[in-house]
């Protein structure tokens, strides 16, 4: 198995954990649940005609993902979980092209149900991640393209101490069409101290470690 998954993680009421066949219903609810608050930052296929928000989000489909997942994860090529407040299903973060060698990096991506938006869930699961991926794995930088119209976004990496690292042009593919991104960094020498811990100390937000 790979090093650093599956594992669990938590702080206070959030976990982060990797998704199980037990989750399918509640993955469905939410993304369906979240159509219009998602679907404008998902990347869409190239070519053809892209299957409909509800056609991507059934039992099926999501017993699709989870076997992708688990074996890019054996594979030591991606770190997915799934985000978890009160026991709640409440999205997910992923560290994904995973490469090792002279480079040691990852990408990160991540959603979170927009019903719990606000609550410094999203920034929790996503350092957590981070920490475990710079200190477990061992990876030595994670970087997050995001589109610039996405607000939320851009504030959940700075909020964590992540860097511009400038433009990348027609980047993704996007509700059918290219979209330009900008591509945020952080390195494992940018937070000695931890990523959760900096959030914390910055927002004033505590929530004990488990």
């Amino acid at each position: 198995m790979t090093t650093g998954w599956p594992a669990t993680l938590s702080a206070g009421a959030v976990v982060v954990r990797p998704l199980g066949r037990r989750d399918r219903d509640a993955w469905v609810e939410v993304r369906l649940a979240n159509r219009d608050w998602l679907q404008p930052w998902e990347a869409t296929p190239v070519g053809g005609a892209p299957a409909s928000w509800a056609q991507r989000h059934t039992a099926a489909t999501f017993g699709v993902l989870l076997r992708s997942e688990r074996k890019e994860a054996r594979a030591g090529k991606r770190l997915p979980f799934g985000i978890f407040d009160d026991g709640r299903l409440c999205g997910q973060v992923n560290v994904g092209e995973i490469s090792y060698g002279a480079f040691w990096s990852g990408s990160l991506g991540y959603w979170v149900d927009g019903r719990v938006a606000g609550r410094g869930i999203g920034p929790m699961a996503v350092a957590l991640v981070a920490d475990h991926a710079f200190g477990t794995v061992g990876l030595h930088r994670l970087e997050a393209n995001i589109r610039p119209e996405n607000a939320a976004s851009l504030a959940l990496v700075k909020k964590l101490g992540f860097r511009s690292e400038g433009e990348r042009r027609r980047y993704l593919v996007i509700d059918g069409a290219w979209r330009d991104h900008v591509s945020y960094a952080l390195l494992a020498e940018d937070c000695p101290g931890g990523v959760l811990a900096g959030y914390e100390q910055a927002t004033g937000r505590r929530r004990s470690v488990n």
